[in-house]
């Protein structure tokens, strides 16, 4: 009973997801800040798109209008639709252009009664990508930290003597599951439009799958690891894994996933540190085992 509630609250959080210049230094003080910098904007009377850093990876979406339930959605031509909820009136919020250069149509929509909405704003916004990892580089909604949060200065303490990326993966990974445990109460209440808030997280060494996912993901990304935190399907099973590029091997998939009921680090994959398993690899490997939906 135990396993089947912790694996139904993770799948709730992971539904209430859905409804909604790359520099080496590890240190805190490089960890990149969006901006919304004014030179290519669109826009109404309701809704703001800047994306002059597009080239960045990410456009920031404002909506200063009075109805309380907006939605963004995001999409490039024959990829999935990202859908938001824009949750903070009168401020900028970063969404990332995860599916690489190419033009993407950007549409924002108010709540009329229940699950109807209506279109407030569209544009569509080319997008030609400075670095392909950049949109895994910064933060966003679901990954939201900065210079100043808890969690840089954690991540810079604990990958301080690492020799490599995958070393800084394994004391990122081997800090969270050994501090932070898993809130059931939280996992059996949450509601759809829930977003992991990093900080919170380290205060309370409690959390969630989206929680511990974000929390890797944001500590990666801090330090110089581009880090996309992925969801989709492994089999027929709904799954959560995090991928994390490095300039050896490319991006390297399911490092860290989540099985359903924790997570787990595929040490196998640590191809650089000697840890191979021919039967693990070629499991990894294998793209049909594995189909991304989503990468924040």
């Amino acid at each position: 009973m135990l396993k089947q509630a912790l694996k139904k609250g993770c799948l709730l959080a992971l539904f209430a997801f859905f409804s909604l210049h790359t520099g080496m230094s590890a240190s805190a003080a490089t960890v990149r800040t969006p901006a919304a910098s004014g030179t290519v904007t669109y826009g109404n009377s309701l809704v703001t798109v800047d994306a002059s850093n597009s080239s960045e990876g990410y456009v920031m979406v404002k909506y200063t209008g009075s109805n309380p339930k907006i939605k963004v959605q995001i999409t490039k031509n024959g990829t999935e639709t990202y859908t938001y909820n824009l949750n903070s009136s009168g401020n900028y919020e970063v969404f990332p252009f995860s599916e690489g250069s190419g033009s993407y149509a950007i549409k924002v929509f108010e709540n009329i009664s229940g699950n109807q909405y209506s279109q407030a704003f569209s544009q569509t916004v080319p997008v030609q990508l400075s670095n392909e990892l950049s949109p895994f580089l910064y933060p966003n909604q679901f990954c939201n930290y900065s210079a100043s949060s808890a969690a840089a200065s954690l991540a810079d303490e604990l990958t301080k003597n690492a020799a490599d990326e995958l070393s800084k993966v394994a004391s990122v990974y081997d800090w969270v599951v050994d501090n932070i445990t898993y809130d059931d109460q939280l996992a059996a209440t949450v509601t759809s439009g829930y977003l992991p808030n990093i900080d919170s997280v380290l205060a309370k060494k409690k959390g969630i799958c989206f929680d511990y996912a974000a929390l890797m993901t944001s500590m990666l990304r801090m330090e110089n690891v581009p880090t996309k935190l992925v969801v989709g399907y492994s089999g027929s099973a709904y799954h959560a894994w995090i991928s994390v590029y490095t300039k050896e091997s490319g991006w390297v998939d399911s490092v860290i996933y989540f099985d359903g009921n924790t997570w787990k680090l595929m040490d196998p994959t640590f191809a650089s540190n000697g840890k191979r398993s021919a039967s693990i690899m070629a499991y990894i490997g294998d793209g049909s085992n594995y189909r991304t939906r989503f990468s924040y």
